[in-house]
């Protein structure tokens, strides 16, 4: 299941798509505009700047835009970002692979099953990127 907070980046990011000719746009704005908690909002937009998805400007006409081109960003870049991992289990993950700590089966059908999941899911969230979410 997609996590509130990547529900929220997505939110977000869309908004930002749509204004990218706008310039920098205001946190406030962002979160009035899609009913997002500003504090919830702020911890997002700062992930994603760390990740130079985003930066931002201070003061007068400043607020956050893009720095990598939406078209660039997968859906799943966005996603392992502010969630972890996309696979269901964590023996199934490609970039947060653990061993499952009750796991004491050679072989785990469910493993191998979630396996496709994964890959189902990221042939379409590798493809679509953030300006998908607009068009």
């Amino acid at each position: 299941m997609l996590s509130k907070k990547s529900q929220y980046a997505f939110k977000a990011l869309s908004f930002l798509v749509e204004k990218i000719e706008e310039g920098p746009i205001l946190i406030s704005e962002i979160a009035q505009k899609k009913n997002i908690p500003i504090k919830f909002l702020e911890n997002i937009l700062l992930q994603l700047k760390k990740a130079d998805v985003l930066d931002s400007k201070k003061g007068k006409g400043g607020g956050y835009f893009f720095k990598e081109k939406p078209e660039n960003v997968s859906l799943a870049k966005i996603i392992r970002l502010v969630n972890g991992p996309i696979a269901l289990l964590p023996c199934v993950s490609l970039n947060f692979y653990e061993k499952c700590e009750d796991c004491s089966e050679e072989h785990c059908g469910l493993h191998d099953v979630l396996v496709d999941v994964r890959d189902a899911s990221l042939g379409v969230l590798e493809k679509k990127t953030l300006l998908d979410l607009v068009n």
